[in-house]
């Protein structure tokens, strides 16, 4: 279960740029480009437990398509180029970029929940 820091932790969004344990500062929290470790390297804090889930992908897929969109649009209707250079430059830069601010956004999201000991609702039984 996450637990709750104190005023020492690296800030979250430290976290997720620099891929920093929301603990302890070490760089232990991505193992791959998205993908988080199974635990900190350096002070053992479990990763596993945090549920960042999929929104943020969702989200700044909606966000970058957007963005990506309109500055096509733009680019066609000023410059007029053929198919292809649309292709070469907005399949790269609309990965890279829903990639790059996923990582980030999914690091800033562990590192709140670890420092608000955020958990899953319950509901309570009684009447």
């Amino acid at each position: 279960m996450p637990e709750q820091t104190g005023a020492g932790g690296p800030a979250p969004f430290d976290c997720g740029v620099r891929g920093l344990c929301p603990r302890c500062g070490a760089t232990t929290l991505f193992r791959g480009p998205v993908a988080f470790a199974d635990r900190c390297s350096a002070c053992a804090l479990d990763f596993t437990a945090f549920n960042v889930g999929d929104g943020p992908a969702a989200f700044l897929t909606l966000i970058l398509g957007g963005i990506v969109t309109v500055l096509a649009i733009w680019l066609d209707l000023k410059v007029g180029p053929p198919w292809w250079v649309h292709v070469v430059l907005w399949v790269p830069l609309t990965i890279g970029g829903v990639v790059g601010s996923l990582r980030v956004a999914k690091g800033v999201l562990l590192a709140l929940e670890y420092r608000n000991a955020a958990r899953e609702g319950k509901i309570d039984p009684r009447p």
